[in-house]
């Protein structure tokens, strides 16, 4: 059925290039037009898709673990990102060595958040749950206008222009490679959470607190008959999940700025991410990023004047259609 329903559309998006006059030759040349857009677009939806992954690797360990569909995921990311913007602006510290600083403030956040708000409701309907975090998104929110006002906040490197030495080599950003442009923000946001994606799997692989995260993902009540404290669990994986996310701050402050909504876009796709890779899946939510990153990319030019998110939904509803377990749809 899925294979003929894609077909299908298939068949129906070639009759509506044909009945538009937009045959082989044209659409080659279109192609060979537009070949430095094109790569310009993939280039910066995977560096984007990486730091997607790894806000959504946050809100998939949450799901795996507690159950819980977190909505307040995109203001404890604004929380993130103001806590490294006080950082730079008041003390001067650099948004990359902030990186561990705001990650290791929101696991204690998010540990405090867990414990007071999360755990009194761990038995309450799903829907309670769900209700529960949209609120206390939505206090963060507010509480960030009062403290910020609604006034964007932004940083600039001084040095992200400047040539960089790595050993021997001098490295002279921007970066320009086969006609795309890589600026030095993103591609240093894209290999930090390539790092800590790494650092993340081997937490959960190879270590004895990783393998009680996974256990209590896979049967909570067999986890507890063994020993497995499923509490202390909840309340590290709560404050891991928001470690990732506050990670994930630090590293796109120097390329977007900061506004106390600015959230719910993240919250959006990470949702998406998610349900593309697998709800629960580690692996899933970093292919998903990636996938993402380009989905949105692209989408603007091959759409000019739609909005990012449009592809987005796209693919999310192909998704749900004929892949609703994800693409690697399996538990922690």
């Amino acid at each position: 059925m899925d294979r003929r329903l894609l077909g299908l559309f298939g068949g129906l998006a070639l009759l509506a290039l044909v009945g538009l006059g937009v045959g082989p030759t044209r659409i080659e040349a279109w192609f060979a037009a537009n070949s430095v857009v094109l790569r310009q677009a993939m280039v910066t939806g995977l560096l984007i898709g990486g730091v997607y992954g790894l806000v959504a690797m946050g809100l998939t360990l949450i799901f795996g673990v507690l159950d819980i569909i977190n909505f307040a995921h995109g203001a404890l990311l604004t929380v993130g990102m103001y806590l490294t913007f006080l950082l730079y602006d008041r003390f001067g510290v650099d948004p990359y060595l902030a990186v561990p600083l705001v990650g290791a403030a929101l696991f204690l956040f998010g540990g405090l958040v867990q414990r007071l708000i999360i755990h009194p409701a761990r038995n309450a309907p799903p829907h309670n749950q769900l209700l529960l975090t949209l609120g206390l998104a939505l206090f963060i929110e507010n509480a960030l206008l009062v403290a910020f006002t609604a006034t964007p906040r932004a940083i600039r490197l001084p040095y992200e222009r400047d040539p960089i030495g790595i050993g021997p080599l001098v490295v002279d950003f921007p970066l320009r490679i086969w006609g795309t442009t890589i600026t030095l923000p993103k591609l240093a946001a894209f290999v930090f959470a390539l790092l800590l994606t790494g650092a993340l799997s081997l937490l959960l692989q190879h270590t004895d607190l990783g393998k009680a995260i996974r256990a209590t993902a896979q049967d909570r009540v067999g986890a507890r008959l063994v020993g497995v404290d499923i509490h202390r669990i909840h309340l590290v994986t709560f404050g891991l999940g928001t470690a990732c996310v506050g990670a994930a701050a630090a590293l796109v402050l120097p390329f977007l700025s900061v506004d106390p909504q600015v959230g719910n876009t993240f919250n959006i796709t990470a949702f998406v991410i998610v349900v593309l890779g697998g709800m629960g899946s580690i692996p899933g939510a970093l292919l998903g990023g990636l996938l993402i990153g380009l989905t949105q990319e692209l989408s603007v030019v091959f759409a000019p004047g739609s909005t990012k998110l449009l592809g987005v939904f796209l693919v999310f509803i192909l998704a749900l259609l004929f892949r609703p377990q994800g693409l690697l749809g399996r538990r922690l």
